[in-house]
């Protein structure tokens, strides 16, 4: 079973839709709030409150920033024809599982494995 071409073109769409929402949060953050200073807030309470909240912004800028990379190495193996090929067992991965996540590399099995093996060094 592989990956009709209408699937393929809807998870891309679906990518490029992500990845543009993405970069545009991005492009709002730098625009906001990140440039005032704690400084400038009256008292410490607020201060307090406002570097709490820019550091949440922050790692959830990160953590896009990688859903980012992980979209980008998407939309280049739908490019190079590897797109829905584990980079373990080079088997074919589920479209339900496509489509429900489409920036993963690896089929369900492989993934579960990595997983465990990541279990053990904890």
């Amino acid at each position: 079973m592989s990956i009709s071409k209408e699937d393929l073109a809807e998870i891309k769409n679906e990518l490029l839709k992500e990845r543009a929402r993405i970069i545009s949060e991005g492009d709002k953050t730098l625009g906001n709030g990140l440039q005032q200073s704690p400084e400038d807030l009256p008292d410490f309470a607020d201060q307090s409150s406002f570097e709490s909240d820019r550091n949440f912004i922050l790692r959830l800028r990160d953590r896009e920033r990688k859903l980012l990379a992980k979209i980008d190495e998407a939309l280049q193996r739908i490019n190079d024809g590897t797109f829905g090929i584990c980079e373990m067992c080079e088997k074919e991965i589920g479209i339900k599982r496509l489509k429900a996540r489409p920036v993963v590399s690896l089929c369900i099995e492989c993934k579960t494995k990595q997983e465990n093996e990541e279990k053990k060094f904890v």
